[in-house]
């Protein structure tokens, strides 16, 4: 397994005391289990996987790395925070992963495709300038190629507010973090409307939209029962492609296809 050592950009990164809470309290809880299952479910229902080439790009933790490197995948991590990627290594022993130290904007020299497949989960929220880091994914996508892309949804955030009390905030649209200490609300999250807007702009089709997460985030339980999590999760399954459910979850995640 390779690394690479290059330079970073400025966004939002997890470094530090950030990234041991982003560990700890996304995967080592219920939310961050199912927020996984989740995502597979949907893949293994839209994109097919053989075992080409793919891209994880802003791969973090190295999970969706992992997942796709025992299936046979050659990939490529690439992820701008030394912290992050230190933890991806550890993972990913034994596992033909090469990682790359930078940031998903500069794939074109990094990780330049066209890839074939590419993952992108949980990062353009993080990002100054979102839209930046999603053409950069697109420019790289081969015809006849799929991303596999998963944001942080705004409404889901502002219905999140509205359940807490927190009118205020939602009355004055004040949902994005402010970039400070170790809380996990993005910089930027994104609504539906955008993707669709860039997809159409950058050719891209949507063949998939899955919710995920339209429930757990917004149960008044903090601490659910097995049994609760057991029904909870077959909840989940039912309706994270159901409209209206399918909006209200906490990222969405899309299958992305460049037509050949």
């Amino acid at each position: 397994m390779a690394v690479e050592c290059l330079g970073v950009a400025e966004d939002r990164y997890f470094t530090g005391a950030m990234a041991a809470k982003f560990g700890r309290s996304l995967y080592g809880a219920s939310r961050g289990r199912l927020r996984l299952a989740l995502v597979q479910h949907a893949l293994a229902l839209d994109i097919p996987f053989a075992c080409e080439p793919l891209l994880d790009a802003g791969g973090g933790l190295g999970q969706m790395s992992a997942w796709a490197a025992e299936r046979g995948h050659r990939v490529t991590l690439i992820e701008p925070a030394a912290e992050m990627l230190e933890f991806a290594r550890e993972r990913l022993q034994g596992l033909d992963v090469t990682l790359v130290q930078g940031d998903v904007q500069s794939l074109a020299s990094l990780a330049p495709g066209p890839w074939p497949r590419i993952i992108c989960h949980a990062v353009l929220e993080w990002m100054a300038q979102p839209r930046e880091g999603f053409d950069a994914l697109a420019n790289q996508l081969a015809p006849g190629g799929w991303l596999s892309l998963m944001v942080f949804n705004r409404d889901a955030l502002l219905l999140s507010n509205v359940v807490k009390g927190n009118f205020d905030k939602a009355l004055n649209n004040d949902l994005a973090g402010k970039g400070r200490g170790t809380r996990l609300t993005p910089i930027s999250p994104l609504t539906h409307q955008q993707i669709a807007e860039w997809c159409a702009e950058a050719g891209l089709e949507i063949r998939g939209i899955t919710g995920i997460r339209v429930f757990h985030d917004y149960l008044r339980e903090k601490f659910p029962s097995e049994a609760q999590l057991a029904q909870l999760r077959e909840l989940e399954f039912a309706h994270c492609r159901v409209d209206p459910f399918w909006r209200m979850g906490r990222y969405l995640h899309y299958s992305l296809y460049r037509p050949l």
